[in-house]
């Protein structure tokens, strides 16, 4: 007999469209950055070469600029003080080169100065962790605990809560050194309309996979909290 659409879990549709969500927006990074590495520069400036004179200008001397393995692995690491740029971004001049490096430069900055989101975010590191790890085994006994059941989904729910607010504050974090990253090359004159608004695209792009991930993170809290309620 099929379901009717009364049957149907809203919480695990829920989940299912965030997934999508982020497939798509996975999808149209690869895509964003594949056509604008193929595009150069004037300046002809490698990634490496920018992020190091970005961090420059901001004092920021101390911070070193590294080369890691992978496809789009680029990220700060604030204890090693270390920029660490992505093989296709260190050494390439393109357009999508520069906005990433930029972008990332962004966040040794964000630490520098203390900007305030980012060091809400380290700060729930920890809480997060422990919240995705403990997710799919909580839901898993809350369902055959019986009446426990739902005293463990509760507990569930508030350590996945910390997961939730995590990837929350992401979002002014990443869109915030997007925001540096192109104010910074306008503000310089390194990259002209044509190539800024490349950058643009890229970060832009990027940046809907931290939306589509904070959506999945409240998709998933949402359907803990309604499976508690059925408890």
């Amino acid at each position: 007999m099929p379901l009717s659409f009364g049957q149907i879990d809203p919480g695990f549709l829920l989940v299912i469209g965030a997934m999508i969500l982020g497939l798509i927006a996975g999808g149209a990074v690869q895509r964003t950055f594949s056509r604008y590495s193929k595009a150069g520069t004037r300046l002809g400036m490698t990634g490496e070469q920018m992020a190091r004179r970005i961090l420059d200008n901001y004092g920021l001397t101390n911070v070193a600029v590294e080369r890691v393995a992978g496809n789009l692995t680029d990220h700060f690491d604030p204890r090693g003080n270390v920029l660490r740029l992505s093989d296709p971004v260190y050494g390439s001049a393109s357009v999508a080169a520069l906005g990433v490096a930029a972008h990332e430069a962004g966040h040794a900055v964000q630490h520098a100065f203390k900007y305030r989101p980012i060091t809400m975010r380290n700060a729930l590191v920890p809480v997060a962790n422990l919240g995705s790890q403990l997710l799919v085994p909580l839901m898993f006994a809350g369902v055959v605990m019986g009446e426990l059941g739902s005293l463990v989904i509760t507990i569930g729910a508030i350590l996945y809560g910390g997961a939730v607010l995590f990837h929350i504050v992401t979002l002014p974090v990443e869109f915030n050194a997007s925001s540096r990253a192109v104010s910074y090359l306008e503000a310089t004159g390194s990259l002209n309309s044509e190539e800024l608004g490349g950058v643009k695209k890229v970060l832009r792009a990027a940046g809907m996979t931290y939306v589509a991930a904070a959506l999945a993170s409240v998709a998933n809290l949402i359907r803990l909290l309604l499976l508690g309620r059925r408890r």
